[in-house]
């Protein structure tokens, strides 16, 4: 073998190994995506239930119910359509009703969805890029730009 053919099958082979490594990786990776939907996206994408995922939206006026222990269900709005959310544990200080949130966890049924985290708010400013996007989509914005776009 000449030179010029060990160097371009040297080449080749590191290009493999690579290849190889960036597969594993991505199929590691799969199982720790978790996407972000409206609960009016949830309906109109037609989520099945078991998925995991993040729903995000305003918590709807009214609708916080403090159970035995730490249970708690709230709904979550994009102002068209609501979700009703279940979390075991203790809420963020700022989680109040009309306000931003976000909860991660797996979506019972298409109405219904059990929150592992849930996140709130941090300043009047904050809302999460995804549900300012999706109430200005509705016309719903009321603020200006979010911090986090900033």
């Amino acid at each position: 073998m000449t030179r010029k053919g060990r160097r371009l099958a040297m080449i080749g082979s590191a290009v493999a190994v690579l290849a190889v490594a960036l597969g594993l990786v991505l199929f590691a990776m799969r199982g720790n995506v978790t996407y972000f939907f409206s609960p009016t996206e949830i309906v109109e994408k037609n989520v099945q239930p078991g998925a995991r995922l993040r729903v995000g939206g305003l918590v709807k006026e009214g609708s916080v119910l403090k159970e035995a222990g730490q249970k708690i269900t709230f709904l979550v709005t994009d102002t068209t359509r609501d979700l009703k959310v279940t979390y075991v544990g203790l809420l963020p200080d700022l989680f109040r009703e009309g306000q931003g949130v976000v909860a991660e966890g797996v979506l019972d049924a298409a109405d219904r969805f059990t929150a592992t985290t849930v996140l709130a708010k941090h300043d009047e400013n904050y809302m999460p890029r995804e549900v300012a996007d999706s109430l200005k989509k509705q016309g719903h914005w009321q603020g200006e730009k979010p911090a986090a776009q900033k």
